[in-house]
């Protein structure tokens, strides 16, 4: 059965860091590009960072550009999104998901892991 899983979750200070990652099982990520979600309490839930292991090509929302950076192993089994000086209002619930090929605005994510809620507070 193919799916992704996430992993990282945590509360944070202000100004701290975290990694999530995302790994696949039952598939590989060769063909896929992958992005990361998050969704926080009363608000939609908003693309914040893609790569593609095609091209590897990225892309970073203007709400964390500068602050994440968002790599996949040389296997192309893992994920990661490094998060720097978090904020609390990067307080959600985050999600990774595969859609075929590249990272764009049409992007069809077929697959989603579970989630992993990221608190940041004193």
């Amino acid at each position: 059965q193919a799916q992704l899983v996430e992993s990282g979750r945590g509360l944070v200070q202000p100004g701290g860091s975290l990694r999530l990652s995302c790994v696949a099982s039952g598939f590989t990520l060769d063909w896929y590009a992958i992005g990361w979600f998050r969704q926080a309490p009363g608000k939609e839930r908003e693309e914040i960072s893609c790569i593609s292991n095609r091209d590897n090509s990225t892309f970073y929302a203007d709400s964390v550009k500068g602050r994440v950076t968002i790599s996949s192993d040389n296997a192309k089994t893992t994920v990661y999104l490094q998060m720097n000086s978090l904020k609390p209002e990067d307080t959600a619930v985050y999600y990774c998901a595969a859609a075929p090929y590249f990272c764009s605005a049409y992007a069809r994510f077929e697959y989603w892991g579970q989630g992993t809620l990221v608190t940041v507070s004193e």
